[in-house]
């Protein structure tokens, strides 16, 4: 595949491997499942391969195709959150700073600028937001509208920038390059989804939290740290410049945080009583719905990383 290193090439092909039996091993069951759940799940695999096809695109024509990838992604999925969330009408003058900060967040990581990208916006955009309200004139409803403005652009732009930043960090694995790192972070986020329902589906029955998710066990959170940490304990060192041992940790991590960020969104859907942040890709909802994990994962996976290799 064009220049990708060998690792990252193989891993590319494994995940070609599956969506293709994923897709074959669909015709069998045709007949076994009712019409609704054999539309349901062509329409996720028919997802799967787009999005695929998008992320390997991006990757393979380089650094800065993957950066404006990303970057779009934060645009679609911060105009999904205010799509969902209330806001006061005189607040859409104030939106359009949140847009505008998608363009500099990332200009700041193409440069590899780390000290402006991690202030940016937890800091000058956090400040400048109340600051632009206030001009506004209007105080019934401010500390709601700041908030969700603050909790919108902090999900959707700061935490999955540190996803695109990955591919700018220095190559410490010259079999797997940059973009190993995007894979190693996607391949544990989404398997630990898996992870977690499966064994959940086996041997769940004690709940954690109901209220906010019902299907969520003890068992499927605790089988999902463990077979995620195994995973990344030789995945790691393959695609990542971590040893085994630091990619056990990183792999308890990464299913750590996976859990807290479906929670999290969860908890925004159920607080504006909808099933999904939105119908964007056909069989999965909305983009949040698929990138709740990754919100949580890819900041906490990128300066994991960064303190013990950069």
């Amino acid at each position: 595949m064009f220049d990708l290193p060998l690792h990252t090439q193989n891993i590319m092909l494994i995940i070609l491997g599956v969506l293709i039996l994923g897709t074959i091993s669909r015709f069998p069951i045709r007949k076994r499942v009712t019409s609704k759940s054999y539309d349901e799940l062509k329409k996720r695999t028919q997802s799967w391969w787009w999005m695929i096809a998008l992320l390997f695109g991006a990757i393979i024509l380089g650094s800065s195709s993957t950066i404006f990838f990303f970057g779009f992604i934060s645009f679609l999925a911060l105009k999904e959150f205010l799509s969902i969330t209330p806001v006061r009408l005189e607040d859409r003058k104030v939106i359009f700073w949140l847009y505008l900060a998608i363009p500099f967040q990332y200009y700041w990581l193409h440069e590899g600028w780390y000290g402006m990208f991690i202030i940016f916006i937890p800091v000058y955009i956090f400040l400048f937001i109340p600051a632009r309200m206030i001009l506004i004139g209007k105080t019934e409803g401010f500390i709601r509208s700041a908030g969700i403005m603050h909790w919108a652009v902090m999900l959707t732009v700061f935490c999955i920038s540190h996803l695109a930043y990955l591919m700018v960090l220095p190559v410490k694995n010259e079999l797997a390059g940059s973009a190993g790192l995007i894979l190693y972070l996607l391949i544990l986020t989404q398997g630990n989804d898996v992870a977690q329902f499966v064994w959940g589906k086996l041997l769940g029955k004690h709940k954690i939290i109901p209220r906010v998710s019902p299907g969520k066990t003890w068992e499927g959170f605790l089988g999902g740290v463990i077979t995620v940490s195994v995973i990344s304990a030789y995945l790691g060192p393959y695609l990542t410049p971590l040893t085994m041992q630091e990619s056990l940790i990183s792999g308890a991590l990464i299913s750590l945080a996976g859990f807290f960020g479906d929670l999290v969104i969860s908890a925004v859907k159920r607080d504006l009583h909808i099933k999904d942040t939105g119908n964007l890709i056909p069989g999965h909802g909305g983009l949040l719905d698929r990138l709740d994990s990754l919100i949580y994962t890819s900041p906490l996976f990128f300066h994991y990383l960064y303190y013990l290799h950069y």
